[in-house]
């Protein structure tokens, strides 16, 4: 049973609407490798991410950081897919390991057909201005078409290891 439609809108900070891409061009190629400083493909999906720290969002005096992280998945497949699962595993700067699993992303299981691609936007506090962030996504092959769709076999999906580090500031 597929587990929820493809949503039409969103607001951006929660999410971005999927799109279809066009044709990337080099200079847009390079464009976005500077805006998503990290990468991992894995069967035709290209998973990338940015992140920022929110120095607006953090209580460092109370020991607390906070980053945002934007995340675009790509599919290059020749397949439809659903996205079911997120599974992270996040470690602070004292190496304390915390792992997070749940359905979806932001509330959404999108559906990807070939060639588009989802974004959104989520964050991750810490009690260490460092830390790291890595984990996969679990999607489900769709055959068929909307109102006829068939569920195919799971797949994981690499999403990749990027740093969470606040800058440095003097005391």
């Amino acid at each position: 049973m597929i587990r929820n439609k493809l949503s039409a809108g969103g607001l951006y900070g929660k999410h971005l609407r999927s799109s279809l891409r066009r044709a990337v061009w080099p200079a847009s190629l390079a464009r976005m490798k500077e805006l998503f400083q990290h990468s991992a493909t894995t069967d035709g999906v290209t998973v990338r991410v940015a992140v920022n720290f929110l120095p607006e969002q953090s209580r460092i005096e109370a020991g607390k950081w906070f980053w945002v992280y934007h995340i675009r998945i790509e599919n290059d497949s020749s397949r439809t897919l659903q996205l079911l699962t997120r599974h992270w595993r996040i470690t602070d700067g004292r190496g304390a390991v915390n792992f997070v699993d749940g359905d979806g992303v932001v509330g959404e299981t999108p559906v990807l057909a070939p060639g588009m691609s989802h974004d959104y936007v989520s964050g991750c506090p810490l009690a260490t201005p460092h830390g790291s962030m890595e984990g996969h996504y679990t999607f489900i092959t769709l055959e068929g078409g909307p109102g006829n769709w068939q569920e195919g076999e799971t797949m994981q999906v690499a999403i990749p290891h990027f740093a969470l580090a606040a800058p440095a500031t003097a005391g």
